[in-house]
């Protein structure tokens, strides 16, 4: 029987994950332009060593000035219009619709004391994840639906997919992560400005490691859930079966060892340390027949965690990376969600 159950599960994730048809698979790219504006890359210098040793060492800086890679200055144009936040994101792209982050509205009745910033998963559409936000409205509690870099609003007129998100591109890749943690960042400066003093984060896969490294980062973080976890953005990008077309990209000019170095400022795994400063409850959710976020992967980073002593709760649901947004796991991964905001928050 748990023989048919994994194969039935694994077809269905397959379709699921291919019905999208529009996935173009682009040329590797190193990116170093995208370095210029990095803190940690102002005192390197390209010149005498080639893109990928460069990279690698604005890494191995980030990693350790992380506060100083991730830091920013607070917008000064916060504006709320229809249950609509926008402001300029501290980090500035070549591309103008970037430049706007944009966050759905979600404002409980009770008195302003608890809100919860809302991370959607890579691709999400402007309509997902709205209904995870209004549980968490009827429970008492604000929650801000954050739209991440490129995505909907933000997306480049050029693009149907939240392609420059994630993409054989490696500066841009990073790039767009460390503005995803600082405009996460600016709007815990939004809901503090409106009274709010408990603060807390829901990511869903990309979702759930932007919101990690926000939550190592930020000390104003006290209770996360992340939906979906793993250790090392590259591996599941290199891994993942939504991920093929960007490994198509980069096999080419690079394996997954080397990948790991030039992205490890943007992978959880380390800032371990940075994320235990501060007292946090912590719940992480994975998938069985994630085909996605495998298994092993989020399995490792929990076992990291606990070796730690960090504080954590863990959820492990009978389904995919998908199938997670299908009935009837999505209602039970909304319920684990939502209790552990409720009990903590």
């Amino acid at each position: 029987m748990k023989g048919l159950y994994a194969r039935w599960m694994t077809d269905w994730e397959s379709r699921l994950c291919f019905s999208a048809t529009n996935r173009v698979v682009r040329p590797f790219e190193w990116g170093l332009e995208w370095a210029a504006n990095w803190p940690s890359a102002q005192t390197i210098h390209p010149n005498g060593q080639g893109p990928e040793k460069y990279l690698r060492d604005c890494n191995e800086l980030a990693i350790q000035r992380g506060d100083e890679f991730f830091a920013y200055r607070t917008p000064t144009d916060f504006r709320l219009d229809a249950g609509l936040l926008r402001f300029t994101s501290p980090v500035h792209t070549p591309h103008a619709n970037n430049n706007t982050v944009h966050a759905q509205w979600f404002p409980a009745a009770e008195p302003k004391k608890r809100a919860v910033i809302v991370l959607p998963h890579w691709n999400a559409r402007l309509d997902q994840h709205g209904g995870l936000a209004r549980g968490i409205q009827k429970l008492g509690m604000s929650a801000l639906r954050l739209s991440l870099p490129y995505h909907d609003y933000r997306m480049p007129p050029e693009l149907e997919r939240a392609d420059y998100a994630v993409s054989s591109n490696v500066g841009r890749t990073i790039d767009a992560t460390r503005q995803a943690v600082i405009d996460i960042r600016a709007s815990l400066d939004w809901l503090q400005q409106q009274g709010y003093e408990r603060l807390g984060i829901v990511g869903t896969s990309l979702g759930s490691c932007y919101a990690f490294l926000a939550s190592a980062h930020d000390s104003r973080l006290r209770v996360n859930v992340f939906n979906h976890c793993s250790a090392f953005f590259a591996d599941v990008v290199w891994s993942g079966l939504s991920t093929l077309h960007i490994r198509k990209g980069l096999e080419p000019e690079i394996n997954v060892e080397r990948l790991r170095e030039v992205w490890s400022a943007i992978s959880p795994v380390n800032y371990l340390e940075q994320f235990a400063r501060w007292p946090k409850k912590s719940k992480f959710i994975y998938a069985t027949y994630d085909t996605t976020f495998l298994p092993e992967f989020s399995r490792d980073i929990v076992r990291r965690i606990q070796e730690r002593g960090i504080d954590n709760h863990v959820a492990v649901l009978p389904c995919g990376h998908y199938t997670l947004g299908e009935s009837p796991y999505k209602f039970i991964d909304g319920y684990h969600i939502c209790s552990h905001l409720r009990k903590w928050l």
